[in-house]
């Protein structure tokens, strides 16, 4: 990603993709063309639809499993592939996808995060505009306008959402936090790294779990958040964010004092085991996206019961973003029936399958909250809550920066992880700012 497109995306807190990008030669990048506006077929277009994802365990996988299902029911004619690859929040994925697109062999359709995680291969044109199919399931009738303007670029859409998730919730176990005396939710991060240490002053040894490097981006940019709020951490994306601030380093001096009440953890780390800590009572809290209220029910443990859920407390209440979602990628073998995919995957029928099993919330603001749970039911409510809800976008899902500016914050977080010096990490991420918000 090269400057001026990207620093539009991000010169207000609703971080609106528009503007004009120069590639690596400076002639103009992104494809112009919108998708054909075909007419689905009944039964499907016919042949094989390879679906490339990292939904590979856990309840990504059911989640997967579910949209599997339906689609072979609503489009026999097609044949479903499931291309998903394990690990590290989609970082093997993306890799492999790389590669992929580079050897001019893309699958039928890709996962990406909707936002900024899509401008690499937007600009190298490897994706094709959807606008055609997000008009065909309903458009802005269906799909909110806070939703819409953060995944398009130039005036076209270039991929289907399928998940709306949010990325800076603390969980909880119930019984740990009781027996250390905790009553109540904390109201700064100050007071919940407090929480931590009455935890382990009640004999827990491993307080606050965490995964692998992803992982730890995630807990950083959720501190971030509720430190700086919503429009002073949206402002770290455009060309004058400040990384070397005062409020910046706080945070990072916090972060690091949470990973001394945190087990050690390898960059190669998942998700579900430093979740499943909490659900097992060997953890007290867990900073993760909300794909872990599936992993909770899973292990049948019971919201307000045996776990609890707050965003990571701070300044003002924060909904950090990530959408999951579907390309047509340039190439493709079969792009009839990717298309039928992706009228699929934006359907309604698809979106509460899917979101009912993954613990996300479904894009549709058509879908009935009936077969949710009380915890995407607070989410959904949330969301639509932006006169006192704000939403702001994840450095570690995508939806802030480039897959780019995300690989290069990562290096710097493990190393962080190595050397707890808060001044290399600060000058790092000042260094990547420049590189890429021009």
């Amino acid at each position: 990603m090269h400057g001026k497109k990207f620093a539009a995306l991000a010169t207000a807190s609703l971080l609106v993709l528009s503007g004009t990008a120069c590639g690596s030669g400076g002639s103009s990048g992104g494809s112009t063309e919108t998708s054909s506006a075909s007419t689905p077929k009944a039964g499907g277009a016919g042949g094989e639809v390879g679906v490339f994802t990292w939904w590979a365990d856990g309840s990504e996988k059911k989640g997967l499993d579910a949209l599997e299902k339906l689609f072979k029911e609503q489009y026999p004619n097609d044949t479903f592939k499931n291309l998903a690859v394990a690990g590290g929040s989609g970082s093997n994925a993306k890799a492999k996808l790389a590669s992929d697109l580079k050897n001019g062999n893309p699958p039928g359709s890709f996962q990406g995060h909707a936002g900024a995680e899509l401008m690499d291969y937007i600009d190298n044109d490897q994706v094709q505009p959807v606008d055609d199919i997000i008009k065909q399931l309903g458009g802005s009738s269906v799909f909110p306008k806070t939703l819409l303007d953060r995944i398009t670029v130039d005036g076209h859409i270039y991929s289907v959402p399928v998940t709306i998730h949010r990325a800076n919730v603390v969980w909880s176990n119930t019984a740990l936090l009781k027996k250390a005396g905790i009553t109540s939710t904390p109201t700064s991060v100050e007071a919940w790294l407090a929480d931590m240490q009455k935890v382990k002053d009640s004999g827990v040894a491993t307080p606050l779990s965490i995964g692998g490097t992803w992982t730890q981006t995630e807990l950083l940019e959720s501190i971030l958040a509720a430190n700086l709020g919503a429009d002073e951490y949206s402002k770290l994306f455009t060309k004058d964010g400040k990384w070397d601030s005062a409020e910046v380093k706080a945070s990072i001096e916090q972060y690091k004092k949470a990973l001394t009440f945190a087990n050690t953890a390898s960059d190669g780390d998942d998700w579900p085991n430093a979740t499943d800590m909490v659900a097992d009572g060997k953890a007290a809290y867990n900073v993760m996206g909300d794909w872990a209220v599936a992993e909770f029910e899973s292990k049948g443990k019971k919201y307000h019961t045996d776990w609890e859920a707050f965003a990571m407390p701070g300044k003002e209440k924060i909904f950090d973003f990530l959408a999951d979602s579907f390309t047509l990628p340039t190439g493709t073998k079969n792009p009839e029936g990717t298309k039928d995919w992706l009228r699929f995957v934006g359907s309604k029928d698809a979106q509460e399958a899917f979101n009912s099993v993954k613990g996300s919330i479904p894009p549709r603001s058509d879908v009935s909250t009936e077969k949710f749970s009380e915890y995407q039911q607070s989410a959904m409510k949330d969301f639509k809550d932006s006169a006192n809800v704000k939403i702001v976008s994840s450095i570690a899902h995508g939806a802030a920066v480039p897959l780019a500016w995300s690989s290069e914050i990562n290096t710097a977080m493990s190393k962080f992880y190595q050397d707890k010096n808060t001044d290399n990490l600060a000058k790092s991420l000042v260094a990547s700012h420049d590189k890429y918000a021009q």
